[in-house]
């Protein structure tokens, strides 16, 4: 059975990088590859380790079928632009370290700047989930400043 190989194209393309960043990747030993003519090729089994996903096959399929996944949308209202950014980055920060690399959170903000709303969308396993729950809960109660509690007349 043959591997499946990748031109720096799509490996470009699937991980959201620039072609030079790849190549940049693969020159400094971070990304193994395969010069076949003038051209690279990245096996599936190294794009894989370069992204830490331990690659799919039967075994580990099986693994997969018991696993649950959440997702949960966090809406903060009566936020400024630089309380969502800090927001922002302590949860990005949170679901980036002390996680099972296995399962990783996913974790996308969207701030709505006309009606000051900060959208958190989490994705990923129960605990994980709940945990980054759990610290939003704990710092959006806080009396730090970080909302504006008032109602304002509109």
């Amino acid at each position: 059975m043959t591997e499946e190989m990748y031109s720096v194209e799509q490996v470009a393309g699937r991980l959201g990088l620039h072609v030079r960043t790849v190549r940049g990747y693969i020159r400094s030993g971070r990304l193994r590859a395969v010069r076949i003519g003038k051209q690279y090729r990245i096996a599936a089994s190294d794009l894989d380790a370069l992204t830490a996903r331990p690659p799919l096959d039967r075994a580990s399929t099986a693994d997969v079928v018991g696993q649950a996944e959440v997702s949960s949308i966090v809406q903060v209202d009566g936020v400024d632009r630089a309380a969502a950014d800090r927001l922002g980055t302590l949860v990005l920060a949170s679901a980036n370290t002390g996680h099972d690399p296995t399962r990783p959170l996913r974790v996308q903000t969207v701030y709505d700047d006309q009606r000051r709303r900060l959208k958190i969308i989490i994705i990923g396993d129960p605990a994980g989930t709940a945990e980054l729950l759990h610290l939003l809960d704990a710092v959006l109660t806080a009396d730090n400043g970080l909302i504006d509690r008032e109602v304002h007349d509109a």
